[in-house]
């Protein structure tokens, strides 16, 4: 029942935005703020404060961040998507470079991955890490070492997943260039402390594989995408803060690299909060708000791989809030 009620919040949330985004379209359409979408109205109960721009360049990055890294202290972990070898839409180095320049003691921070390829490897990845341009900054590969089990709590599907570096920061910015992706649907701040996260030789195989069953999709999936994430959000408590950059949208994941599917969706800016779930419903409703045309591909990537579990597992997993004030800067 508990489920059954946090998709139907998800839903009447979605819904409630869409509504009135058709009641004041012409007036947002006059102030810029962006086609086809309209922030949250103002309503009863507690809302989780989402701010955006649309200026996805360095500029809009830095004011973003000025707005969420005050609980971020101490030694700072940025995890973003390094990209596959030449991967056409992953984020613009000249924009992270200026963001990492503000950020004191900071590194950029990635995992190897499970599938084969270049990145499989530690010595692998640092090449693609080099080829792909992010020599600007220190980028640490957390299961570079092996890995430790760091616990879930309230895990259904899954106890543990296994980590290593991550022990070594005391904060978290996650720096996530929105998309769809092939499994999860949309892969948003969730999917990039999940997957992103988990060591390549074993915590992507828990998320991936239970026993000799490998999950390819759906709902358990979701689950246990989810739950991945949830170690991450718990071991950092309020240090954590989350950027997703709704430009490039592909159906496809960065990890695709250059086979990726080419962009139909236009940019649309950047979003940031301190609570994970309003980052990525907000993300969500920007893409349905747009028009027929170009929302179409992504949506049915989310809708084909059952990627709105995300956002009501989340909600179950009492990792944040649905309901969000959009604060337009």
């Amino acid at each position: 029942m508990r489920d059954k009620k946090c998709a139907l919040d998800a839903l009447s949330s979605r819904r409630d935005f869409l509504k009135a985004g058709a009641a004041v379209t012409g007036a947002l359409a006059v102030s810029g703020v962006f086609p086809g979408a309209i922030p949250a109205l103002a309503g009863s109960g507690e809302k989780a404060k989402v701010y955006f721009t649309k200026e996805a360049n360095a500029e809009g990055l830095l004011k973003l961040y000025e707005r969420i890294h005050q609980r971020l202290t101490g030694k700072i972990a940025v995890k973003l998507h390094t990209g596959e070898p030449d991967g056409p839409s992953i984020l613009p180095r000249d924009m992270v470079k200026a963001l990492m320049a503000k950020i004191p003691d900071s590194a950029i921070v990635e995992c190897n991955v499970l599938y084969s390829g270049p990145r499989k490897t530690t010595e692998g990845h640092r090449k693609v890490i080099i080829r792909n341009g992010w020599t600007f900054c220190p980028v640490d590969i957390l299961d570079e070492d092996g890995d430790v089990g760091l616990p879930i709590p309230g895990g259904k599907q899954l106890t543990e997943v296994a980590v290593e570096h991550i022990l070594n920061y005391d904060s978290m910015l996650v720096l996530t260039h929105f998309k769809g992706h092939v499994m999860g649907g949309f892969g948003g701040s969730l999917k990039n402390i999940s997957i992103g996260c988990a060591s390549g030789k074993a915590g992507k195989e828990q998320i991936h594989r239970q026993g000799a069953e490998l999950w390819s999709g759906g709902p358990r999936f979701m689950e246990r995408m989810v739950e991945g994430g949830r170690a991450i959000t718990h071991r950092f408590g309020t240090r954590i803060a989350y950027i997703n950059v709704l430009r490039n949208m592909s159906v496809d994941c960065d990890c695709v690299g250059t086979q990726a599917a080419k962009p139909v969706a236009p940019d649309i800016g950047m979003l940031a909060s301190s609570d994970i779930l309003a980052v990525d419903q907000a993300s969500v409703d920007m893409v349905y708000a747009l028009p027929e045309s170009q929302k179409r591909d992504l949506v049915e990537r989310i809708e084909s791989r059952s990627g709105l579990r995300q956002l009501e597992y989340m909600k179950t997993m009492s990792m944040g809030c649905n309901r969000y004030e959009l604060i337009s800067l």
